[in-house]
């Protein structure tokens, strides 16, 4: 594999999203040189447990820095200034202006820079302190989960970086590409905020948009029933996103005398008569292990899965005979191997940690490389006033994905440029447009889909049914014309279909093949369903997810664009790997196996340390204090981080400095996170009858990282999205002028990303099957015969 060992990046970050989004690069054969302090990076010294680790490196660094170089310097430092000259890419997480002052894009034309921040460059939260739960708070991703009877809760497990991660990866790998090819420098401003939006609110403000904007109540929190449930040994979780999952669950609980009774149906039903509900489901999952209920349910095609520790996941059979985990280079523990497989293999084996500095002669030969075509910076660009192509300009991909993660990865193609042909059935409907049923009553209901509105823009849409020998033919067609080919079926039906990859194969040599299965093309659950909630509860992210007293809870969603991410990261490697080969790639980009990196610390903590890490509701290791807070009015709530001792002296001065605050064991994060509860009950006190911003403002004004719940349905109000443009408006056929999210990073040549609105059922079907040498007559002839059309058969 040829892979991307033609690029050279440098990684100054110090957080999880720099440094995994740098792993994925070294995975596929980038150089990857890593510039640390003279100290070293902290998170050499990091272990969530809070490990002894001696002069040993800490297994989360080994983890995300196998395949990489190490140097010693600072930006500043000539040295270094010389190996950033020689580089396609530097990806940073300083503080918005500390290497800003550099102007590295000015100085370096040609140069991508990707800067990763909690809020992005400019508007009012852009320096602000800031924490992992913070950044939630902020991004609407808390305020509605939970029960109410116990505070909301984050999403654990730092998602945040992991899902901000991915998306980074691609945005600074197309960048580097097209720079590589065209000369044309760039700026991203990545936001870990904006990453949140989109990951865990799932589109919320578009969907309170499109049912009219309502006086808005206080935010009731919610959590998914039926999802995770108590067994006779231990946990089993479940997903019923369609209407047959939900009736097929009621046979497995034994219960089908409730399919006669269409109140259960409904999500409000079953969670005001949660206890009710939770009786009836746990009569049958209490008396069964979690093993014969996977078994029952994976018989009736319903997404289940064990809900694992990381612990328990090394014992997944699944997992094990798929070969997941492998050892680390260091020999102390196991970890997930890269989340995606090219032409049946992984891309790079993985090479050892670099010790600090171990590559100090990178930086003598620095100079010898350059870049193969002359540079461009982008203010440059601008001032020519030329319109800057787009990373993906010129490529079509084929899309025949359905609900979310598939359409998120082919969503972010479009966004590069790519010319997007979204394939749907008239008899088979992409099912995430069923969740336009919540507008049943007006027209065209199934063109109302938040999700499917918000993840499918700037493509075009066409109807085929595959079923029909003469659909196939006509997927066959635009498959000899196509570029990339992604889709996410179960595995049987697309080879049933004949789309495997030697008929592709056959068919276009040169076309990429992107498959993406819950569960990979082998091993025994090859053939078993599964969403994003099934990834979160198979992986271990739901096991570190919710309150310590309450059961694992799931996080809502972000496996979906996780999943998305990753197989578009891998389309991009595969493409590069097409310019040298000239030849067409099969990938396997499974959603397991993407969701197990994201949760490799939980894992890698069991392996290295023997520890079992969990849920703590909204405190984590990185903070102490750090928590939920409840503040003065209904549903106020204050999310708030103390992770330094400077930020504690700062709180204890704004407290007041009471009585209880001065406990000399709290000097220290050691002790804080012992008396974790002692300052919870303090800080409940003083916090119950102040007001929510004044508070937090007086919290940011001492350098202490809080923010307000916002609520995810007025997200489009935040000052921070409103100054940086998150938001863009488009018009749409059916649902008329609205906003939509945007990617969440800005390049400094783009102006705006959503440039068409997702297309309504069969839009573009006589554009787009004329193009491909189809006569009039002909087309007229499918839609004749339903092989094309443009609303739901049966509608």
């Amino acid at each position: 594999m040829h892979g991307l060992r033609d690029l050279r990046v440098v990684d100054f970050s110090n957080r999880i999203a720099g440094a995994y989004a740098t792993k994925l690069l070294a995975d596929a054969w980038a150089e990857v040189i890593k510039v640390e302090p003279p100290g070293g990076d902290p998170m050499r010294r990091w272990s969530a447990s809070g490990q002894d680790l001696g002069e040993r490196d800490g297994a989360l660094f080994q983890f995300l820095n196998t395949s990489k170089q190490s140097v010693v310097g600072r930006p500043e430092d000539e040295a270094i200034l010389r190996l950033v000259e020689s580089a396609d890419l530097v990806v940073e997480t300083f503080a918005p202006g500390e290497i800003d002052r550099l102007d590295l894009c000015e100085r370096f034309p040609g140069l991508v820079v990707l800067s990763i921040s909690p809020y992005g460059r400019g508007g009012p939260d852009s320096n602000v302190p800031s924490s992992d739960l913070t950044i939630q708070a902020n991004a609407g991703a808390i305020a509605g989960r939970g029960l109410a009877t116990m505070p909301p809760f984050m999403c654990g497990g730092r998602t945040t970086e992991w899902i901000g991660a991915t998306f980074a990866a691609v945005a600074g790998l197309a960048a580097a590409h097209r720079a590589r090819a065209t000369g044309q420098g760039e700026a991203i401003d990545f936001s870990l905020a904006e990453v949140m939006n989109i990951g865990s609110t799932t589109y919320a403000d578009l969907m309170y948009a499109l049912a009219g904007r309502p006086e808005p109540r206080p935010l009731a929190r919610s959590v998914e029933i039926p999802s995770i449930e108590p067994t006779l040994d231990g946990w089993v979780g479940f997903n019923t996103n369609s209407a047959q999952q939900f009736s097929d669950f009621l046979l497995l609980i034994e219960r089908p005398d409730l399919q006669e009774a269409p109140e259960w149906r409904q999500i409000a039903t079953r969670m005001a008569r949660m206890d009710e509900w939770n009786e009836i489901v746990r009569a049958f999952t209490t008396r069964h292990t979690t093993d014969e209920i996977v078994e029952r349910a994976s018989l009736l095609r319903i997404p289940v899965a064990p809900v694992n520790s990381g612990r328990s996941v090394f014992d997944h059979v699944h997992l094990r005979e798929r070969g997941v985990f492998v050892r680390n280079p260091s020999g102390d523990f196991e970890q997930p191997r890269q989340p995606y497989l090219l032409d049946g293999a992984g891309p790079r084996p993985f090479e050892p940690v670099p010790t600090l500095g171990e590559h100090a002669d990178t930086l003598a030969t620095a100079t010898q490389r350059k870049r193969p075509v002359a540079g461009i910076s982008p203010a440059a660009a601008r001032a020519r006033g030329d319109r800057t192509r787009l990373p993906l300009e010129g490529v079509r991909v084929l899309d025949t994905t359905a609900w979310w993660a598939g359409p998120s990865a082919c969503q972010m193609l479009a966004y590069l440029g790519a010319d997007v042909i979204k394939v749907e059935a008239i008899q088979r409907p992409d099912g995430m447009r069923m969740a336009g049923g919540i507008f049943f009553d007006q027209p065209s209901w199934w063109e109302r889909s938040g999700i499917t509105l918000a993840a499918n823009t700037n493509k075009r849409g066409i109807t085929l049914n595959l079923a029909d020998p003469k659909g196939l033919a006509v997927c066959r067609k635009l498959i000899e014309q196509t570029d990339v080919f992604i889709e996410n079926f179960s595995p049987r039906v697309v080879e049933n279909f004949g789309l495997d990859w030697e008929n592709v194969h056959r068919l276009n040599p040169r076309t990429i093949l992107v498959r993406m299965p819950a569960f990979g093309l082998s091993g025994p659950w090859r053939d078993n369903v599964g969403f994003a909630q099934t990834m979160e509860q198979i992986s271990g992210l739901a096991w570190m997810t919710g309150h310590a007293e309450d059961q694992p809870r799931i996080q809502r969603g972000p496996c979906d664009p996780l999943a998305g991410m990753h197989a578009a990261f891998a389309t991009l490697v595969a493409l590069a790997e097409r310019e040298k080969t000239g030849r067409g790639h099969l990938l396997e980009c499974t959603m397991v196996e993407g969701a197990l990196n994201a949760a490799a610390e939980t894992a890698i903590e069991w392996s290295a340390y023997g520890v079992e890490l969990s849920r703590d509701g909204n405190r984590g290791p990185e903070g102490a204090p750090q928590n939920v807070y409840a503040c003065a009015g209904e549903e106020r709530w204050i999310a708030l981080a103390v992770t330094d001792d400077r930020q504690w002296s700062a709180l204890k001065e704004l407290l007041g400095r009471p009585a209880w605050a001065e406990d000399e064991e709290l000097a220290t994060h050691a002790g804080r996170r012992r008396k974790h509860g002692v300052i919870d009950e303090g800080l409940s006190r003083w916090l119950a009858a102040r007001d929510v911003d004044e508070t937090v403002e007086a919290l940011l004004a001492r350098g202490i990282p809080a923010a307000p719940l916002w609520d995810p349905r007025i997200q489009s109000e935040h000052p921070q999205f409103v100054a940086r443009g998150f938001f863009e408006e488009l018009d749409h056929p059916v649902v008329g002028r609205q906003q939509y999210v945007r990617p969440p990073f800005r390049f400094a040549t783009v102006d705006r990303w959503n440039r068409t609105p997702a297309p309504t059922m069969g839009e573009h079907n006589h554009e787009v099957l004329a193009e491909i040498g189809l006569s009039d007559a002909e087309i007229a002839e499918l839609e004749r015969s339903e092989v094309i059309g443009t609303k739901p058969k049966g509608l």
